[in-house]
């Protein structure tokens, strides 16, 4: 996950202080899992309760450092274990999980977008982060096995290490033996310091998991402690109620969905991907994805991540407040008129930012000028920062056109709607802010995802801190980029997630979405 924090760090002084480094948080953990393949972002604060064998609650587990959370046993047969999850600010969702004999309390993340479970050692001498959260204590738990292999988690912004050991795991009312999990030792930078959770349960599959340590998850499976391979999510995005969300392991609440589900495949292992259509702007195409992009649902990003062309478009028509590119609006002044007469000759748009001597092109894409390979990690090197720029704007400028021309919108029009896109560009660091009170006029975003739109209204994709005059707008779109043949990429966080409950489909190897209850 995927989003939200890095977004803040830039101009955190526009939000609420909270909010922002929230946000900060969780966005450095979905960059991550991009920049080294693992990664997590939110926290999560639960406790559980048991219902009997017609769903109803039957007892409250007490909790001695903060308020009880509900979590439940679904049935009496023991088929599945729910635990409530704990909503901060609709931005970090946690609960409580539980190493060793007798248990050591921990809050987690529990993350689809990666696959380690960590937290702090006791043997975390000099990190800021290790000093304000629990550390994990090896020497009180008599079910604790040394393993002692270093491990190491990189993330965009930071990074943890430290080494494997294997304990028991109590995750609800069920006990995962011989788990292994990594005891970090170093936590350096900020992000762990001002994270709401102690450490990560990852959701993934094991194909990215750090040193290849099977999941808790799968071992859940292995152990014969879940008979369904199914685990979902239901996120509450009234943070205002005590029930923050659900996580049911071995299948799902039908109290917290409407209708049927839409069900895609996996189609890489490894994150939760799959194959997405087009975005929507208010009901009209962008043309974006209309060959196809990918998507992971990650539960451990807080906001909806895409590729900087079309957040810049969706930017623009909620009216959020980015920072001007001027090599964008130069790109655009010099070479706009250009790339609308290639297009209308009918010149392969892949080809046109070549053609005019912006990018190479690799057979597939364009390419910095700086970069005769993509494959070329001495050439990529020495890549050259302005040139990388004015190929991505005019990459841009292609797809922004291209859209437009679809319209049958005017040559001046279309002009001057592009220099506009480029106005609302994000900055480096993401962040962008919406009017509060115009959220009765802008449109619906719309996801195309198995051949069924599911569209986002502006109180869904918008996250609101504060009431009246002091009350502060934030976009729940961020960019992110991607390259071929990964991306472009979505991340489909927990604005998408809240707004529709979300299963994962081990057995089938599949994700499925419903309008959440």
């Amino acid at each position: 996950m995927y989003t939200y924090w890095l977004t803040f760090m830039g101009k955190m002084k526009i939000y609420s202080r909270t909010v922002a480094v929230s946000l900060i948080v969780s966005f450095l953990l979905c960059f991550s899992a991009f920049a080294e393949r693992n990664d997590g972002t939110f926290r999560v604060g639960l406790k559980k309760l048991k219902l009997d064998s017609k769903n109803r609650l039957a007892a409250r587990v007490e909790s001695k450092q903060e308020k009880p959370l509900r979590a439940y046993r679904l049935g009496d047969s023991g088929d599945a274990d729910v635990v409530v999850l704990k909503n901060y600010l609709d931005a970090q969702y946690y609960g409580e999980i539980a190493i060793g004999t007798p248990p050591q309390k921990f809050t987690v993340v529990f993350d689809t977008g990666s696959s380690n479970l960590w937290v702090p050692s006791s043997k975390c001498y000099f990190s800021l982060a290790c000093l304000l959260h629990p550390k994990y204590k090896s020497s009180r738990s008599s079910t604790y096995e040394k393993n002692g292999k270093a491990a190491a988690i990189h993330y965009g912004t930071g990074a943890i290490a430290g080494f494997f050991s294997n304990d028991a795991v109590t995750v609800g009312d069920l006990v995962v033996k011989d788990q292994e999990f990594i005891e970090a030792t170093k936590e350096p930078g900020i992000t762990f310091v001002v994270a709401k959770f102690d450490g990560i349960l990852g959701l993934g599959f094991q194909e990215i998991s750090v040193g290849k340590a099977a999941p808790v998850w799968y071992n859940m499976l292995k152990q014969g402690l879940i008979k369904e391979p199914v685990f979902s999510f239901w996120l509450n995005r009234n943070a205002d109620e005590e029930e923050g969300g659900e996580l049911v392991f071995g299948g799902v609440d039908p109290n917290h969905f409407k209708g049927k589900h839409t069900y895609v495949p996996v189609t890489q292992k490894g994150y939760w991907q799959f194959d997405m259509g087009d975005v929507l702007i208010g009901g009209a195409p962008t043309g974006f994805c209309e060959s196809g992009c990918s998507a992971i649902a990650d539960s451990g990003t807080s906001l909806l991540a895409g590729p900087t062309t079309i957040i810049t478009m969706i930017n623009h028509a909620i009216g959020a407040a980015g920072v001007v590119s001027q090599q964008c609006k130069t790109v655009v002044d010099q070479y706009g008129q250009t790339i609308l007469d290639l297009l209308l000759s009918e010149t392969q748009p892949k080809k046109i930012c070549s053609q005019i001597g912006l990018c190479t092109f690799d057979g597939t894409r364009g390419v910095s000028m700086g970069i005769e390979s993509v494959v070329d990690k001495e050439n990529a090197k020495l890549s050259n920062g302005v040139g990388d720029a004015a190929c991505s704007a005019c990459e841009m400028a292609v797809v922004w056109i291209q859209s437009q021309l679809r319209q049958n919108m005017t040559q001046e029009r279309i002009l001057n709607y592009v220099n506009e896109l480029c106005e609302r560009l994000p900055s480096p660091m993401g962040e962008s802010a919406v009017d509060c009170a115009q959220l009765s006029t802008m449109p619906t975003v719309s996801l195309t995802i198995g051949g069924k739109v599911f569209d986002l209204a502006p109180e869904e994709y918008v996250l609101k801190v504060g009431e009246g005059p002091v009350a502060q707008c934030i976009s729940g779109f961020i960019a992110l980029d991607v390259a071929p043949p990964r991306g472009p990429l979505w991340i489909l966080g927990d604005v998408f997630m809240g707004k529709y409950h979300t299963v994962f489909d081990f057995g089938n190897e599949q994700v499925g979405f419903a309008e959440a209850a």
